[in-house]
């Protein structure tokens, strides 16, 4: 029997969650088959206008009923962050699996509530992550593994975007902590931290400061200004449990960055770079050899770094920002089946969380933050 899909919101979010379950099984042949069965938005007739669009059989306005309906089996939640606690636990509550996006919540203690409910309910769950599913991201876990640049002893990040520079944009409900929780760390910074502790291990502690550039904007009614409460840069120097170090930084308000998503990991015997502007490539080098012909090499991925080859039997064809939601999308359809749990589910994606806010603890308290 297919399993049926419930998604709400049809947003940049949604509808990469509708494509991708639309193309998971094209891609990939070997996942249960999905039915899109519901779709939510307001008003119902936009609901009604994006089914269409997406191939959803009904549309609705009212997301309790989706949660509810007997047609769904998995409720994908891509609505802005302060609805994804109550949306989650209603979903849990009626024996639903849960694809979520990021953050799982506004405040770590909402995060918590919604994984103690999924782990007691057992279904199973999935937040939107995406970009650790990119098989270079994959390529380089393995190489790190491996031995092949030594002892991991660093991990640099960056991670910025300017869709917050320009000081006169309206203020909106981002900027506020009741509706959106964090600012860059909740948005950005988090994948960052995905990345960090896929390659490096758990972060054992870390001292941050943070920074709102833009302290008010004008409001959209031209009433005046409105206060910005969460940051919009952040910085942190991380230990890792590992013992190696590290440094995160993030911005949303960087001119003319538009995904700048880098990491580099030093080694012992080599160094690990990758930028998602980038994402087919990986810049690898190794000290060994003669130092005169060392130097950084560029791994282009192709159909050696799976699952790269489902898509494209040819290197240098390169995959998309799409492409990591199917893959996101395969391996939790393949979890459901195998009653296994996904990556990153509920409680990692809790422990990823726990550093974004331990940075914000960390920069309010003027301290180190044990985690």
């Amino acid at each position: 029997m297919a399993i049926g899909l419930g998604l709400i919101g049809t947003g940049f979010m949604g509808k990469a969650h509708a494509l991708a379950y639309r193309a998971a099984g094209a891609v990939f042949g070997d996942l249960p088959e999905v039915r899109l069965a519901l779709l939510c938005d307001t008003p119902s007739d936009k609901a009604k206008a994006m089914a269409r669009q997406f191939g959803f059989q009904c549309a609705t306005g009212d997301w309790r009923a989706l949660v509810t309906s007997p047609d769904v089996d998995i409720v994908s939640i891509t609505t802005p962050n302060g609805l994804h606690r109550e949306m989650a636990l209603a979903a849990i509550a009626a024996g639903k699996h849960v694809h979520c996006e990021k953050p799982m919540a506004l405040t770590l203690e909402d995060a918590s509530e919604m994984e103690a409910a999924a782990r007691e309910a057992g279904v199973s769950t999935i937040v939107g992550y995406n970009y650790i599913h990119n098989p270079a991201f994959a390529h380089a876990r393995r190489l790190i593994a491996g031995g092949v640049i030594g002892r991991p002893v660093h991990f640099r990040g960056i991670v910025d975007e300017d869709y917050q520079a320009d000081p006169e944009l309206a203020w909106t409900w981002r900027a506020k902590r009741a509706d959106a929780g964090l600012g860059t760390l909740g948005d950005l910074g988090c994948h960052l931290v995905s990345m960090a502790c896929g390659l490096m291990g758990p972060v054992e502690s870390l001292l941050a400061d943070t920074q709102i550039i833009h302290e008010t904007r004008p409001l959209a009614d031209g009433s005046g200004r409105g206060t910005v409460e969460n940051e919009d840069a952040a910085s942190a120097i991380l230990r890792f449990a590992s013992g190696a170090q590290g440094t995160l930084v993030t911005s949303r308000s960087a001119w003319g960055r538009k995904n700048r998503l880098d990491f580099e990991v030093h080694g012992t015997k080599g160094m690990i770079g990758f930028s998602q502007e980038r994402m087919n490539e990986l810049q690898l080098f190794v000290d060994e050899g003669e130092r005169s012909r060392q130097g950084f090499r560029t791994i282009l991925t192709g159909p050696e770094h799976p699952p790269y080859g489902a898509f494209c039997p040819a290197a240098g064809h390169q995959l998309g920002f799409g492409d990591l939601k199917t893959i996101e999308v395969a391996s939790f359809l393949r979890a459901i089946a195998d009653g296994q749990p996904a990556h990153p589910d509920f409680s990692a994606a809790l422990g990823f969380e726990a550093v974004i806010h331990a940075i914000d603890v960390s920069a309010r308290e003027g301290r180190r933050v044990q985690l």
